[in-house]
């Protein structure tokens, strides 16, 4: 038995060896990187079209050509514009009424039912009425975004703060905290690793629902630039929209991981 836990031992510091001699940051990038060579071997041998699937290095090509003929910063800072803005305004709503909800009895009964009846609510099936009160221009799409953005955060905050544990209140009590102080040094912190997950969720909806707004009817950003690349068969082009959102989607969710590490030093959890 004891030789087989050595061996066990030894196969797995072999095994974290060669992990560790590559870079962390770019642990994460190492199955992206072989799922690339593999496509990239399986296009030059002919095995699929590629005016279905193109090479990755043709997408590269294409990507290049569209940041020197500056299409691609019109689209690219376009859909950013709406996608920070309507996170912003949907995750600072559903964050502040979380906490309303959540600190409070009166309007947990009054208005947290309202809220989860909305959020079972199809998010798509939304967009003729959104189209018929507020048209096809900015306000619309921002608004739709921010609809999107909005539930994750507001669930996880009156989740987090409904989730406190009560011994810290009776420690709270013994130190005869204000209301203020209850909340800002006891509930938020207690809640912030839910709040945190709310806000990445948030962020992937939004780049979700971003792509349906922009392609129900716009002239610019990445949604339309993948819509208008399906219409006249431009395969590499849908795969650069596709390929962009991905990189920004995890780069976004990269950002909240790392106020996660500053901010949660604190807990003590199983790192695997």
């Amino acid at each position: 038995m004891s030789e087989q836990v050595l061996n066990d031992k030894s196969a797995r510091s072999r095994e974290a060896g060669w992990l560790a001699a590559i870079p962390k940051p770019l642990h994460g990038w190492l199955l992206p990187a072989a799922i690339a060579i593999v496509w990239q071997a399986v296009g030059q041998l002919g095995l699929i079209s590629e005016s279905l699937l193109p090479t990755p290095l043709a997408i590269a090509i294409r990507f290049v050509d569209l940041v020197a003929s500056g299409v691609f910063f019109e689209h690219f800072n376009i859909s950013v514009y709406r996608a920070l803005l309507g996170f912003l305004l949907g995750a600072g709503t559903g964050l502040l009424l979380g906490l309303f909800t959540g600190l409070g009895k009166i309007a947990e009964k009054t208005l947290d039912p309202s809220l989860q009846m909305l959020r079972t609510i199809p998010l798509l099936s939304l967009i003729p009425l959104f189209i018929l009160w507020f048209g096809i221009g900015e306000f619309s799409k921002i608004l739709m975004i921010s609809l999107g953005a909005f539930f994750p955060v507001y669930v996880n905050t009156f989740l987090g703060i409904r989730n406190v544990d009560l011994k810290l209140f009776e420690v709270a009590r013994i130190f005869q905290y204000s209301r203020l102080q209850l909340v800002a040094k006891l509930i938020i912190p207690s809640a912030l690793p839910n709040i945190l997950l709310g806000v990445r969720l948030s962020l992937g909806i939004a780049w979700l629902v971003l792509v349906v707004a922009e392609m129900m009817g716009t002239s610019a950003g990445i949604g339309y630039m993948i819509q208008d690349a399906r219409a006249y068969m431009r395969t590499d082009i849908v795969f650069v929209g596709i390929i962009l959102f991905a990189v920004i989607g995890k780069l976004s969710d990269s950002g909240v991981r790392l106020l996660e590490n500053r901010w949660l030093r604190w807990r003590d959890t199983f790192k695997g």
